[in-house]
């Protein structure tokens, strides 16, 4: 089962009489208090949707504070909405699935690299049937202003994709172009896209070198025969990815750092001194002219999936895990000697593991699973 992927069918959480404890790690704000969540994604607008999270969710009531009456909060169907909510508990902003179309659920949202997108996968039923079944996936992009979609695939796309779409963010789109073209819908042919097939490789797309139809996959790690590629990210100058490799059980994982080249070789983030395990779960956060790769360490022997409370004191020690970063220099077609670097020892931000990115200004973490959260940096 893959929590970033969400298409597990995870035990049920049974909430307890008590959501709301006391805590010791300041600005730790619930979201949909008490129920599952999963794909948690830090929001990156910070203009429109600031401190806000992007996630999904799971079936049964929703405990969050719906924007309008078409957002229902009862009887929710799993996977049926993307929401963006915020500290506060309100949905901002949201998706629904249009059944209509032969929606059966969504899956794999991830905010891209600009504020204004978001790319996700959408199941439907191979055979038309409203049961929802037999489910295959495509693979598209949805304008946050507008909810407008552009589908990069219709169709055979592996569930467990977990794309990510890099999109320059000084681009504006022009409303009134013609929206069936990537220049159109995105206002620049400047969009790579990068996605899990269903042979385990990252694809990697570049709109402006010729798109799908000159797709390139990148070369996988030794030594990790039978572990599932998961959630590449595409670095802001839009040049690597960081990816993790999870092994069946869960209990194990790698990360990695890869130039977008067929020829480039995967780099492993490795584990070094003070850190609680391998790192899972990388994302890219950039501070001015400054990189980082943040990421979330988990005991010996737990799987990467959050299952704790974490507002609870006795967890807040680092025992269920942390979140960290590590300041790195990057340079695309060069030496490998020269094309990645670490510049700092590894920072720790969080003794709670936080595995949904940082917010651009820097101030929020985000992470979901059993409990979802949104964290106030200090």
């Amino acid at each position: 089962m893959m929590l970033s992927a969400c298409v597990y069918e995870p035990e049920q959480f049974v909430e307890s009489e008590t959501n709301t404890k006391t805590s010791e790690v300041s600005g730790l704000f619930i979201v949909n208090e008490g129920k599952q969540i999963c794909n948690p994604s830090m929001s990156q607008d910070t203009v429109n949707y600031p401190a806000s999270m992007l996630w999904l969710n799971f079936g049964g009531t929703l405990k969050v504070n719906a924007p309008d009456s078409i957002y229902t909060v009862t009887k929710a169907v799993q996977h049926d909405r993307l929401s963006v909510s915020d500290t506060a508990g309100n949905v901002l902003w949201y998706l629904m699935r249009d059944t209509d179309a032969g929606d059966c659920q969504f899956q794999d949202p991830e905010w891209s690299t600009h504020p204004n997108y978001i790319v996700s996968l959408r199941a439907f039923d191979a055979k038309k049937s409203k049961t929802c079944e037999n489910l295959d996936y495509g693979l598209f992009a949805v304008r946050v202003t507008d909810k407008k979609k552009f589908f990069f695939y219709d169709k055979d796309i592996s569930e467990f994709a977990t794309p990510h779409l890099w999109v320059d963010p000084a681009v504006v789109p022009d409303t009134s172009a013609k929206e069936s073209t990537v220049q159109g819908f995105f206002g620049t042919d400047q969009v790579r896209l990068v996605y899990v097939n269903k042979k385990d490789q990252i694809v990697f797309v570049d709109f402006a070198a010729g798109g799908v139809k000159k797709a390139k996959t990148l070369k996988k790690p030794a030594d990790v025969d039978g572990w599932m590629m998961d959630s590449p990210m595409i670095s802001p100058d839009g040049n690597f990815v960081v990816y993790n490799m999870i092994n069946s059980s869960m209990t194990g994982w790698k990360s990695f750092i890869q130039e977008l080249s067929e020829d480039s070789k995967p780099i492993e983030i490795e584990k070094t001194a003070g850190m609680i395990s391998e790192p899972v779960q990388p994302h890219w956060f950039k501070f001015g002219t400054r990189l980082f790769v943040v990421w979330a360490e988990f005991p010996q022997g737990k799987q990467y999936v959050n299952k704790e409370d974490l507002s609870d004191v006795s967890v807040q020690d680092g025992s269920a895990g942390r979140t960290a970063m590590r300041e790195v220099s990057l340079a695309a077609g060069a030496p490998s000697d020269l094309a990645f670097v670490w510049l700092s020892d590894v920072i720790e931000l969080a003794p709670i593991p936080m595995i949904g990115g940082r917010s651009p200004d820097g101030r929020f973490l985000s992470t979901g699973a059993n409990y979802g959260y949104l964290l106030e940096l200090p």
